[in-house]
């Protein structure tokens, strides 16, 4: 035990992480030499397209007399959770920051987390050898959110590997070894994946006691009987060992088949009559983030046995069916994040050759009906947002267009850090790329969900020629329901091609049982016009009159009795507005 260290990279995306882990394992033998390849850790062909980390990855590294056990952890706001378990299974980490970037807003989340675990702290300034680096500013940043001496920040570069045995030194002298727990044991889950032939895989933490292969387990938050078939630690590739004992990093393969079963948080422990207590910290994670799953074409059994095989990798990924009047059958799904939307998405398309449309991601409302009327709660934030200082104004009135409650402001060197309260609503559709804009791409942000809140709302009910057209609903602001009403009025009557009748578009607020309640705005398409006297090349009046007269007779037998097709395109450029 006394020669075993156990940390984490932690950092902004984009910051060096996963290249800086590839020159760990270049520096300490893990492969040959030929087997070098960039993003070593990034299994995904979607995480190395996109350079960044999408699932956690552990190695076991060999340093001289000591066993490092590493663990790359994703950078995005949407993987907290990941992060969170990954933290509560070391006790070092390594807090890399940009020297061209500086402080951004995930470095400080995931260094809260550390700190609040109890984790010795190494900080390195990468990316020393571009021309841009900033390396004093940076450092500066770093002395006065760690509280730390200039030289206790060690400079790297992991693109050319200057500084990365300083690290791994760094690693050996100021983590501390794991305690050598001896009581009931326990293990950690903090990841699980699921392998097509060998069931559900947990990655694990021992943190008491031992588990060898063959002993029967449970674990607790499922209360799931399972036996440990195969246990070892990561090399890359799995290694088995006999046993894993406490303070070791390893994986279990259980056989079991759900990956519900094995979640992660969760503590795996032997399968005896004595009473363990659960490791701290468990929670389910929670979708924050709700979109609908169409087929363009196609079965949608294909779309089902896509998500089913799916989740079995992420458990993170819940979906239920829905039915459309305009898309057919369909999957209501919700993710932890836009994010995780993006990459359950592409993954689908790429993996099933899928051709999906994918409605306007939105958050859940929790809906309580009052008498004839409705109060909505919706989910908040807490909301922080690093920026430099000259673009505090423009960034303080973007979080207040987006109903924001100001908390508090300090400052790390040249940056300004502004904590805010507000709508998970108004943040996760366009509010990042506003604040780019803004910030001429220099501010960050970071969020996090803070519970439910009645809010002063609205449904906006779309009605077509008289029928309700779901897909087009919104829950808004009730101060902003009138101008977003006459916006998506006059949207959709530009969109939607003129019939043979007249079409009437109506927004409306407390509809019910399929009727309009209250209008806020009116649009009306305009028959499409037949010359039907256009065949008349003279003769009394009358015959004209008589033709107009049948034809007005026949527009309004059609605007009762005619059904509007709405084309695909309109739903689709609706939810991209």
């Amino acid at each position: 035990m006394n020669n075993l260290r156990n940390f984490v990279i932690i950092a902004h995306i984009d910051h060096g992480k996963s290249t800086l882990a590839d020159r760990m394992i270049e520096v300490t033998h893990t492969v040959e030499a030929r087997e070098i390849k960039p993003q070593m850790l990034d299994t995904m062909g979607l995480e190395r397209e996109r350079g960044i980390t999408i699932k956690l990855q552990p190695v076991r590294m060999n340093y001289g007399e000591y066993i490092l056990n590493l663990i790359d952890t994703p950078g995005h706001v949407d993987f907290g959770y990941e992060v969170s378990r990954s933290l509560a299974a070391v006790e070092g980490a390594v807090l890399v920051v940009d020297a061209t970037k500086g402080i951004q807003a995930q470095t400080l989340a995931n260094l809260e987390h550390a700190q609040k675990a109890g984790l010795s702290i190494i900080p390195v300034i990468n990316k020393i050898d571009l021309p841009n680096a900033q390396i004093e500013e940076v450092s500066q940043e770093i002395q006065e959110l760690l509280g730390v001496e200039d030289e206790e920040i060690l400079r790297v570069s992991a693109k050319t590997g200057e500084g990365v045995k300083d690290i791994l030194d760094e690693i050996v002298e100021k983590v501390p070894a794991p305690a050598n727990n001896t009581g009931q044991t326990k293990a950690l889950i903090f990841d699980s994946i699921y392998d097509s032939y060998r069931g559900v895989i947990a990655y694990i933490r021992v943190m008491q006691g031992e588990i060898k292969k063959g002993e029967a387990v449970k674990f607790l938050a499922t209360q799931k009987n399972g036996e440990a078939l195969e246990v070892g630690e990561f090399r890359l590739k799995y290694l088995t060992k006999a046993s894993l004992e406490a303070g070791e990093i390893g994986y279990l393969i259980t056989g079991a088949k759900n990956l519900e079963d094995v979640q992660v948080g969760d503590t795996i422990t032997l399968n005896s009559p004595d009473l363990v207590s659960p490791i701290e910290g468990y929670k389910k994670p929670q979708p924050m983030v709700f979109a609908s799953f169409f087929l363009q074409g196609g079965e949608t059994n294909h779309l089902r046995t896509a998500l089913e095989k799916l989740k079995l990798n992420d458990s993170s990924l819940i979906y239920e069916p829905e039915n459309s009047m305009s898309f057919g059958h369909g999957f209501r799904c919700g993710f932890l994040g836009l994010l995780h939307l993006e990459i359950v998405k592409e993954r689908l398309e790429r993996e099933y050759n899928l051709d999906l449309i994918v409605t306007q991601p939105s958050v859940e409302y929790k809906i309580h009906p009052v008498g004839a009327h409705f109060e909505y709660e919706e989910p908040w934030v807490n909301l922080e947002i690093i920026t430099p200082q000259e673009y505090l104004g423009g960034i303080m009135e973007l979080v207040q267009t987006k109903r924001g409650i100001y908390l508090d402001t300090h400052y790390i060197g040249d940056r300004a850090v502004l904590k805010y309260e507000a709508p998970l609503s108004e943040i996760i559709i366009d509010f990042y790329d506003k604040l780019k804009s803004v910030s001429q791409g220099y501010a960050s942000q970071n969020y996090e969900l803070i519970g439910w809140r009645e809010g002063d709302l609205v449904k906006l009910d779309v009605f077509i020629a008289g029928n309700q057209i779901d897909e087009f609903n919104k829950i808004v602001p009730s101060f902003q329901a009138q101008n977003q009403a006459k916006n998506l009025a006059l949207k959709l009557k530009d969109l939607i091609p003129k019939q043979m009748f007249e079409v009437m578009i109506q927004i409306a607020v407390n509809s019910f049982n399929g009727k309009p309640g209250k209008i806020l705005a009116r649009e009306d398409i305009s028959a499409m016009r037949k010359d039907v006297i256009a065949k008349l090349y003279g003769g009394d009046r009358t015959r004209k009159d008589k033709l107009l007269k049948k034809q007005a007779a026949g527009k309004k037998k059609m605007k009762n009795l005619g059904r509007l097709e709405i084309p695909d395109n309109v739903f689709l450029e609706i939810l991209k507005s």
